[in-house]
This record gives C-alpha cells, structure tokens and sequence, in this order.
C-alpha cells in the first residue's frame, strides 16, 4: 500500500515481475508528500535561523554586550527548531518517503519493494487515483513455501514440529521434501481437524501458491529396549501398572514409562522384555480386579 494519496505517474513494476529490494514498483504525484517535505525544508530553513542566531548571542554575550538571558532564549529556540526537523523528517520516514533531492518535484513518490521477490498482484495503472490504504501489488517471496496440511485429531500425536515430510502434487506427481514448522492448538468443530505448516524449499518456484498436495510423514523411529501398547498402561490408585499374565490370573505390576508416540509406550522399570501382559484388554482386567477387590472387603 502506498501509505499516502495521489495520481500514478509511472508504473515500471508488471505482473509476473521479479524485483530486487528497494526497487520502484511505482511513481505517485502526492500532494500530501509535497506538504511533508515543505514542512521539512521549511523546519530546516528556521533552524539554520536559530543556528545563526545562537552563535551571534553566544559572541555578544563572551564580549559582555548581552546579558545571559538572551544566549538562553536562542538556545532554547535552537533546540526547538532541531525538534521541529526531526520531526517533520521522521514524519516522511513514517510513510516510506525521502526528503527528496533538489532537482526533483516536491510531490514525487517512490513506492519501492520492501524485499525481493515476485509481483503476484497488480492493482495500479497509470494515471489512476490511488488512496493511502490501497492495496496496489502484492509481492511474495517463493523461494521458500509453506504446505498447509489438515491433521485428523485421532493422528495429532504422530505430528510434531521439525518432523520431516515428503509433499506431492496431486497435479504433476512431483515430490519434495519439508519439515513441519507449526502445528496448530485448536481442533475445528467441523472438521475436527488441525492445522499443521510444512517448510518446503522452492528455488525453482515449482511449487505454486493454490496448489493441492498430499503429505506424507517420514516415520523416525527408535529402538527400545521395552514397549508396551498404549493400552496396556493403567492407573491403579497413585500407581502406573501393567497387568501381568500369572498361573493365577493379572497382577497389577507397578512400572515407570518414559517415551510415548501415542501407540507404544517405553517401559524404563518394572518390566522385562517378553512379559506376557494384559494390552487392549486391560481396562476390563482393572475392572475385574477392582470387583474382586471390593468383594474380599466387604
């Protein structure tokens, strides 16, 4: 957005175009920058003035012609213009103009690429009144892409950031490689599904924004030395069990966990590998077991 009104008097910047930052997407005549860099060189005039007039009092008073209180007034009016400069100039700066160069007009703006990249929008043509708020071009770095992807809540657990993924178009079947670099807090109500983000680097710009992709995650798993299905863990009184598999039936054994992917669960004590164990059904042994607690009891 060009951040002030005005008439467009050039546009070198077309649709498609690759820019480097800085350069000039368009040229404004605004009668709005011409009053900022009026006021500028106005503030600028008035300071030279105030300059002048300090170092005049400032002689008078070391020759004992001027009192002190006159060298004070210049001063303050010195400072007061240096004020008035860096604000006019700051408000210049606050819009994304320069002070401009005495050979060119006071209205002239320059509306220039903010970083380098490609012009994907164009809404600006010569001679078209523009206002502040206007969105003239849109410009987008492609060198790097993200890939939005929906992850079902039931597979949130097997998403985590910095997980590395292969993306591929539905369109040509081309593939790359990404890392996930944000997984989103809310599920819909909808969809019940959240929102991950896949970096993909695209030096070709072969992946285009719009495009649809299917995401694939590259499982990197690691080796332990004891697991135990989700399931299979229970919670008796303040106790992590597994039931064990006995002659005589389940006994509860108290174990201490450690890594979970959302299906296995890393058993670091109180399990050997190989233990027969009570796993999806495990639920309906603590049940049974709590029965038979009950029952002794009472």
């Amino acid at each position: 957005m060009p951040r002030v009104a005005g008439v467009a008097e050039a546009v070198p910047a077309a649709l498609g175009q690759a820019v480097r930052q800085g350069e000039v997407l368009a040229v404004i005549s605004s009668p709005a920058v011409s009053e900022l860099r009026a006021d500028l060189q106005a503030a600028r005039t008035r300071l030279q003035l105030a300059r002048a007039t300090h170092e005049r009092e400032q002689q008078l008073w070391e020759e004992k012609i001027s009192p002190r209180q006159d060298v004070l007034q210049a001063e303050t009016a010195l400072r007061e213009a240096e004020i008035a400069v860096n604000n006019a100039r700051q408000k210049l700066q606050a819009v994304g103009a320069g002070p401009g160069s005495g050979g060119s007009p006071l209205n002239r703006f320059e509306l220039r690429a903010p970083f380098a990249g490609t012009v994907i929008e164009k809404h600006i043509v010569l001679g078209e009144q523009v206002r502040e708020d206007t969105q003239v071009f849109t410009i987008a770095d492609l060198a790097t892409v993200w890939a939005v992807i929906s992850v079902p809540a039931r597979d949130l657990a097997q998403v985590r950031v910095g997980q590395a993924v292969t993306i591929r178009s539905s369109a040509s079947g081309q593939t790359a490689t990404g890392t996930v670099a944000y997984v989103g807090s809310l599920i819909g109500e909808q969809t019940r599904t959240a929102q991950a983000r896949v970096t993909v680097q695209n030096p070709d710009a072969v992946w285009r924004p719009g495009l649809f992709v299917t995401v694939s995650l590259t499982e990197t798993g690691t080796a332990l030395p004891v697991t135990v299905s989700a399931e299979a863990i229970q919670t008796v009184g303040d106790a992590t069990v597994v039931f064990l598999h006995t002659a005589g039936g389940f006994v509860a054994q108290p174990v201490q966990t450690g890594r979970s992917d959302g299906r296995r669960v890393e058993i670091l004590k109180g399990l050997q590998a190989g233990a027969r164990h009570a796993g999806s059904g495990s639920f309906v042994v603590k049940s049974e077991a709590g029965k038979s607690s009950a029952t002794h009891s009472h």
